[in-house]
């Protein structure tokens, strides 16, 4: 009976021991996973996509102040980008020259419309490239005056505007856009709920018949 009477506290502390053990490795289970999740969301964020949101009219009608969008990364870890395509990117040094109130912090958006070893000029608004008008379907042009005499795109650049020519500032006013300054491409937009869905890249055409 003495003997029986002694078992009982080994019993009880190994049970104890044995929850304490339990809790021990489920709290480290819980640190790794959430080790796991930040490793996991740093990752998405910084290689593959991150949201934004459009701060001004720089792109309309594309794109209006308050659109969410999704920016994907990783096409330009495995090309250049294309005509027509709408990038988020860290403006140049140049953008700041004569501007006041901007923030070097945020980053811009706006839409690729030269290439490296294009031409290009602007004419009230309208783009020309390689001595060519293009057809801009997405451009608001019909009352910009904006003006630039003709450049040449340089190696490892691309020629950036906004779609609203007529508050914008863009490579129009402070040249070519480093293509290492490029965070990624707007890819969807998922706010507001009316304007849900992927966005459109459409090639600037050029139309023949009309040259600079």
């Amino acid at each position: 009976m003495r003997h029986a009477l002694q078992l009982k506290p080994r019993t009880s502390t190994k049970r104890h021991q044995s929850a304490e053990a339990t809790l021990y490795l489920d709290g480290r289970d819980v640190l790794t996973v959430l080790a796991l999740a930040c490793t996991l969301a740093w990752f998405c964020h910084t290689i593959i996509a991150e949201a934004r949101f459009i701060p001004s009219l720089s792109m309309a009608p594309t794109l209006t102040i308050g659109d969410r969008l999704v920016i994907e990364k990783v096409s330009y870890h495995l090309r250049r980008p294309r005509y027509g395509e709408i990038v988020v990117f860290h403006p140049p040094q140049s953008a700041f020259q004569n501007q006041v109130g901007l923030d070097p912090s945020i980053p811009w958006i706006k839409r690729v419309v030269a290439l490296p070893g294009d031409r290009v000029a602007v004419v009230d608004g309208q783009l020309f490239r390689n001595g060519r008008r293009t057809r801009e379907p997405y451009a608001l042009t019909a009352t910009a005056t904006l003006q630039m005499s003709e450049k040449k795109v340089p190696a490892n650049s691309v020629f950036v505007l906004g779609d609203n020519r007529r508050n914008s500032v863009d490579s129009a006013t402070w040249g070519p856009l480093p293509v290492c300054n490029i965070i990624g491409r707007a890819s969807f937009r998922f706010w507001p709920p009316s304007r849900f869905g992927g966005l459109r890249s459409p090639e600037p055409r050029i139309e023949m018949a009309q040259s600079l």
